[in-house]
């Protein structure tokens, strides 16, 4: 659902020839529907229109028409408006929803999966499904994705709290989100709801599953987000505080070698090396390492960290996220491989 914009480009992009799912069906609103997905909207995520996606007709989003096509799982690329009403009725018509969406996010039944960092709360859609027939599976904030894989390994080191400063890509506000002129030479200090969505989130993913809700993690976020001039990636300067002293030589190790449940399984969207830790004193950068991870399926998935600096009890680092990739479809198409993995999709 969703399929003609930024985020659902990315969606067909990464399932095409998809070992565990078929596409049969794209949605979009009235203004596309009815018209071939590949002259339904001008393509931006490079390569060409996956063959599969390139004749099939366009359908209007609306349950109707999505549970005409007896879908067993969905993924969502609707702005939060949109997704509000259909993905809480699909989920009751027994559907399995995996949105990109913001709009169940914060509900108490519904995890927020990152599948590296929380592959418990997917627990969560099980009990959905008993209680609706159908679940709803959210991805996070597109920045949140990068902060809570960085901060996932470190929680061994106690965190305190942290403050984040993100320097975000224009392809976080969409297609056509933001004018040149605007963003051109600029630098924008405000995106909203984006500092509020990463300081709840984060502590949500990271918090305790206990049972039928979710606990949120004892330290607090700060964020400041600001729009940069930039086509993808989220570049992010993040400090740390800890219980007590840490070194440099301990984060760089903690953070090389995380792995997660997505890396034992092979899940095909995982990729091998879920952090890759740069030396380089100047990396990550949007223009060298947002498209990081392997293997080629899993472009764009990996986190970059670099910058790495301590002092007494404090951490500060640089990482980078692709907005779209990990920050969106990738991450919601990961995490419905775990549910097939965990027996959750047939």
């Amino acid at each position: 659902m969703g399929c003609t914009g930024l985020v659902g480009q990315q969606f067909v992009r990464l399932l095409e020839d998809h070992p565990y799912f078929e596409v049969v069906a794209l949605t979009s609103s009235s203004r596309s529907a009815g018209t071939a997905y590949g002259e339904a909207m001008a393509w931006a995520v490079g390569g060409d229109v996956p063959g599969f996606a390139r004749e099939l007709e366009v359908i209007e989003t609306s349950p109707e028409t999505v549970l005409g096509r007896s879908p067993e799982i969905v993924f969502s690329a609707l702005p939060a408006a949109a997704a509000e009403g259909i993905e809480r009725v699909l989920r009751e018509r027994g559907v399995r929803v995996f949105s990109n969406a913001s709009a169940r996010r914060l509900d108490a039944d519904v995890p927020i999966l990152i599948p590296e960092v929380n592959p418990g709360h997917l627990e969560a859609a099980r009990r959905q499904a008993a209680s609706y027939g159908g679940f709803i599976v959210t991805n996070s904030n597109c920045s949140t994705s990068g902060l809570v894989m960085v901060l996932k390994p470190l929680e061994r080191f106690g965190i305190r709290d942290v403050e984040v400063a993100t320097y975000q890509s224009i392809s976080g506000a969409g297609r056509r989100g933001l004018a040149a002129m605007d963003i051109t030479g600029n630098v924008i200090p405000f995106i909203r709801n984006e500092e509020e969505k990463m300081e709840t989130e984060s502590r949500k993913i990271l918090g305790e599953a206990a049972g039928a809700s979710f606990i949120p993690a004892p330290f607090s976020v700060g964020a400041t987000c600001c729009r940069v001039g930039v086509r993808e990636g989220h570049l992010m300067s993040v400090s740390v505080r800890f219980a007590g002293p840490v070194s440099v030589e301990a984060v760089r190790e903690a953070l090389a070698s995380f792995r997660g449940v997505p890396q034992e399984l092979g899940l095909p969207t995982a990729p091998e090396r879920p952090l890759i830790v740069r030396q380089e004193e100047d990396r990550p950068q949007p223009a060298l390492d947002a498209f990081a991870g392997r293997p080629e399926r899993a472009r764009g998935m990996a986190v970059s960290v670099g910058r790495i600096r301590a002092r007494g009890e404090t951490v500060r680092l640089v990482l980078l996220v692709h907005n779209t990739i990990r920050g969106a479809a990738g991450t919601c198409l990961l995490g419905a491989e775990l549910a097939v993995a965990k027996n959750l999709v047939n």
